[in-house]
């Protein structure tokens, strides 16, 4: 039987504050390998005070550049989020969908608007 996991992010970056890219590839890197592994992983937001999208990003968005979404969304469930940061993770997930979707071309413009500079 594939009992769901519950991870508190409080717990891995051991701050109420979600607001680096660098902790929530912390997060990323706990949750993406039982995901990939076919683990159901709640992800909990208890004891989370601030929550930015450079954060989501990197601990869910980059997620969806390695499984498919029907599958995320079979595996992956949201515990103690404010309706707030919600709907923030819902426009992280849409960008990412449209990103991964068409990466090509996005890394292509982004290129293209920073010149040589990355």
């Amino acid at each position: 039987m594939n009992e769901e996991i519950t991870v508190r992010i409080y717990d891995i970056i051991g701050s109420p504050l979600g607001v680096s890219a660098e902790d929530g590839q912390v997060v990323h890197e706990k949750i993406a390998p039982l995901l990939r592994d076919g683990r159901k992983v709640a992800l909990s937001f208890e004891k989370m005070e601030t929550i930015i999208s450079a954060f989501l990003n990197a601990a869910v968005g980059q997620i969806y550049g390695e499984l498919p979404a029907e599958r995320i969304d079979e595996l992956l469930s949201l515990k103690d989020m404010t309706s707030e940061d919600q709907k923030l993770l819902e426009r992280v997930v849409a960008n990412a969908l449209l990103y991964f979707k068409n990466r090509k071309n996005f890394d292509r413009a982004w290129k293209e608007e920073l010149g040589d500079e990355e």
